[in-house]
């Protein structure tokens, strides 16, 4: 893509032409779709930069609303290495012979703006592995203590409750054309830059992954069934999803209920569950069927019978939603100790002279096949409001209510429907009220 059709695109856009070669599986259009938007942000910042006179006399405040921060010393020293190297003659040598590494600050500081900035990573076990190969993970979370003799039946019983990740085992780059002038702004624009860059490549490249990964080449999804009979290069299948109609108690319990089996089928305590869906699905199914309308006429949104974090996610499929333990997925990512950034010659890039690489590796998946449920929505229903008579339930749909029916109600339980149905009650006498309500049905019938 041409500079000038770069600049005509908005952030927004370029990430998600990132996000649709992402799904193409082509590394040439995956390079040049995350070059584009490594472009995009360069633009985008050296125009900030040309506001300002001296850098040097912001105040902290000052360099936040600009998108830069405070460097310390050591990424002060990296900076200004790094930028000597790559206006080198040549940068391919003066990167792979830098003598200081990028420090953790600047991964650290990256990630704590993608669990700002997006819900999802904020819920997940998200964890920056640094420079970690192996990760030790619990299966099960907690374990009971073991009474008696340290035998070797117990050290087994022990050791199968852990299991190692490989952290390298897959790797995410992100490609950061470098323009000259960028350069001569100085460490703190580049360090805006950089991680502007690794922030938007990360997410972009993990949303996926958390929701959807298939395991080959990329973490393991949610939607993903860990039990499934499988060779190592075959990808998991999706779970079955469950249908659910409505977000009642009993339904949505069911659900839960399952989530409260650990691997080992042992009952666990589930404080509070996350809902991932995409946005679509969330405004035409999943917001009508989880708002009501209160008494007094305003409406309350993402009503479940359990605590639950709803969470849009562009990746979930249409007429699916996931619903599990957040704790119980982890996603951790690092990078080499050798470096971060490298000069990267495999793409040609049209008017770009110098491309960099910058290389993190991770990996991700569910802690127990237990803990996220799929859940089949494309038939979910409205929520209804229901009211007790006494002796029965009776489920608030478009229909017409007789004054015997008005007359078992209370009063509180009268205005509540009123305020269902959009009627304005202004008495206090049940009689009364029952008149109004009546009227106001009628007048709402013959419109």
């Amino acid at each position: 893509m041409k500079s000038k059709d770069v600049k005509a695109l908005t952030r927004e856009e370029l990430a998600q032409k990132f996000n649709e070669a992402l799904k193409t599986n082509d590394p040439e259009q995956v390079a040049q779709a995350m070059a584009d938007m490594a472009e995009g942000i360069q633009n985008e910042i050296m125009e900030r930069a040309q506001s300002v006179a001296n850098i040097e006399q912001l105040d902290a405040q000052a360099l936040s609303s600009r998108g830069l921060r405070q460097l310390t010393s050591s990424e002060k020293k990296y900076y200004e290495k790094l930028i000597e190297a790559m206006k080198s003659d040549n940068p391919k040598q003066a990167l792979s012979s830098l003598e200081v590494t990028m420090p953790e600050t600047i991964i650290e500081d990256v990630f704590e703006d993608l669990r700002r900035e997006h819900p999802l990573l904020a819920a997940i076990n998200f964890q920056n592995t640094t420079y970690v190969t192996e990760w030790i993970l619990s299966k099960n979370g907690k374990q009971k203590a073991k009474w008696g003799a340290i035998t070797a039946e117990v050290t087994k019983e022990l050791e199968g409750e852990f299991e190692k990740m490989n952290m390298t085992l897959n790797s995410l780059t992100a490609w950061l054309p470098v323009a000259k002038s960028m350069l001569d702004l100085g460490a703190q624009w580049l360090d805006s830059y950089v991680r502007e860059v690794l922030k938007d490549a990360i997410y972009c490249g993990l949303e996926e992954a958390i929701v959807a990964g298939t395991g080959i080449d990329m973490p393991i999804g949610m939607m993903k069934d860990l039990s499934a009979s499988k060779t190592e290069e075959e990808a998991y299948p999706d779970k079955t999803a469950v249908k659910i109609t409505r977000f009642d108690a009993q339904q949505y319990g069911g659900v839960i209920a399952k989530l409260a089996l650990s691997r080992n089928n042992r009952p666990r305590k589930v404080a509070g569950v996350i809902m991932v869906v995409n946005p679509v699905d969330y405004f035409a199914k999943v917001m009508p069927a989880t708002t009501v309308q209160r008494p007094d006429g305003t409406f309350a949104n993402d009503v479940l019978p359990y605590p639950t974090t709803v969470i849009q996610c562009e990746e979930v499929p249409a007429g699916k939603a996931v619903v599990g333990i957040a704790d119980k997925y982890f996603m951790g990512m690092g990078t080499s100790k050798d470096g971060v950034i490298e000069y990267d010659d495999s793409y040609k890039f049209l008017q770009r002279e110098r491309v960099y690489a910058a290389f993190l590796y991770g990996n991700g998946k569910p802690l127990d096949n237990n803990a996220f449920t799929v859940l089949d929505i494309s038939a979910l229903e409205p929520m209804v409001y229901v009211v007790e008579t006494g002796t029965k339930e009776v489920v608030v749909e478009k229909t017409a209510w007789t004054e015997e029916e008005l007359n078992a109600l209370t009063v509180d339980k009268i205005k509540g429907l009123a305020a269902y149905k959009g009627y304005e009650i202004t008495k206090t006498v049940k009689a009364e009220v029952i008149a109004e309500f009546l009227a106001a049905q009628e007048a709402a019938e013959q419109e």
